[in-house]
């Protein structure tokens, strides 16, 4: 069964708790907080029954997580130098020294690529060993006790309780905002990263947002597949925008099949807003039509391509939107509710 909503509440609170009163002497728990949300999204659904998810899918998420993070940060100010940001109170977290040894020993410049090469493997499971000795066996420490009110451990794996990945789906943004904000907070706090950061404010930007130079990349390579065409009006356009066709505030993952091209009114217009259903039904053509074309403009602007997982989240997205009496987006100021058709329509 769902979880009622006392329950759901119950689940706000704990979560709150684990925030305020758990130990973060390390980024590893945000990652995990932010990891299993976005599995609950992917791999889940909204039945309130238990999930189970394995070391070496949690470990695939850490990589993509610390993957942009592994690369030194500068500011490029003087008085600081360039160097990977210490994400532990002690010496550098092993997440963080595993992902660049392997960098630098292996023809890999993104995440993607990795996941092509056979050392991949070994990677997985290195990271996967230090994933359940370390955070996920202390996560629900908190308050000076053991709260186990998320998952309980298997070998090999873990089980989000029954409810908990129900809520993750839920309250997805709540966690990654909330996980995010913190992770920023404590690399800000280390003193470790006094030489590195100085007064910068482009921190959250570089742990989390896709680079620049990617987001050309990826419109360089819509551009030619659509022939430089709006994905929303049709129109020709030279000056595109790349959007998130699940808006980022409702899911900030950049999945490479969630980009499409956009006239920068339609861009503006849509903003945060989920798509109308003509729209929503020429995307799940355009990905299907276009995987691998998308695939490889994902490898080489660095952005992972998971085509069951993007319509997964626009499922999750389209559901929540029903729940909550959503409108889509048709046009400039054209809006429709979110119906079952939508839902229906992603299977």
């Amino acid at each position: 069964m769902k979880p009622s909503p006392e329950e759901q509440l119950v689940f706000l609170s704990k979560l709150q708790r684990l925030f305020s009163e758990g130990d973060f002497t390390a980024t590893y728990k945000f990652a995990l907080l932010i990891a299993l949300a976005d599995l609950a999204v992917e791999l889940g659904n909204d039945s309130g029954e238990p999930l189970e998810l394995g070391h070496r899918g949690i470990a695939a998420k850490f990589i993509e997580l610390y993957w942009q993070q592994s690369a030194p940060y500068s500011t490029g100010r003087s008085g600081t130098s360039q160097d990977v940001l210490v994400q532990n109170s002690g010496t550098q977290a092993a997440v963080i020294t595993a992902i660049v040894e392997f960098r630098q020993n292996n023809l890999a410049a993104t995440a993607q690529s990795a996941r092509l090469l056979p050392s991949y493997q070994a990677l997985i499971l290195k990271v996967g060993q230090t994933v359940s000795a370390q955070p996920i066996n202390y996560l629900q420490n908190l308050g000076g006790g053991t709260d186990p009110f998320l998952y309980e451990r298997v070998r090999g794996a873990i089980i989000l309780k029954r409810g908990v990945a129900y809520c993750l789906r839920r309250f997805q943004p709540l966690v990654q905002q909330l996980a995010r904000s913190r992770w920023v907070g404590h690399v800000k706090r280390n003193k470790l990263n006094s030489p590195r950061l100085g007064e910068a404010d482009d921190l959250e930007s570089f742990l989390f947002e896709t680079p620049r130079q990617a987001l050309t990349i990826i419109g360089a390579g819509l551009k030619k597949l659509t022939s430089s065409h709006c994905f929303y009006c049709g129109t020709t356009v030279h000056d595109a925008d790349v959007d998130h066709f699940v808006p980022f505030s409702m899911y900030p993952r950049d999945l490479m099949h969630n980009f499409v091209l956009a006239h920068p009114a339609c861009n503006r217009s849509k903003s945060d807003t989920l798509a109308a259903l003509p729209h929503l039904e020429r995307w799940l053509e355009f990905i299907t039509r276009h995987d691998d074309a998308l695939n490889e403009i994902g490898e080489t602007a660095g952005r992972i391509s998971d085509r069951s997982s993007c319509r997964s989240v626009a499922q999750w997205g389209y559901s929540n939107a029903i729940s909550s009496g959503g409108q889509a987006w048709i046009k400039s100021n054209s809006y429709e509710s979110v119906n079952q058709a939508y839902v229906d329509c992603l299977g």
